[in-house]
């Protein structure tokens, strides 16, 4: 999955930290935490189990992944 866009289901936000944790679809147990927000979604938007648009820069590495969207 490294240098992908993948989209997931939002489980937490936190937004004095602007991180999230996402379930990535198709790999349930594959559970992301502490995962970079874009200051460009309003904190309204990250309701949890909506779903979320997630790019990875490397496999399953929180520390280089970011939301970057959100629908639904």
């Amino acid at each position: 999955m490294a240098g992908s866009v993948v989209r997931g289901t939002l489980r937490s936000f936190n937004s004095t930290t602007y991180r999230a944790a996402v379930e990535l679809v198709g790999a349930e147990d594959q559970n992301l935490t502490n995962v970079r927000v874009s200051r460009g979604i309003a904190s309204a938007e990250m309701v949890s189990g909506r779903v979320v648009v997630v790019a990875l820069y490397e496999d399953l590495n929180p520390d280089a992944a970011m939301v970057v969207g959100v629908w639904g």
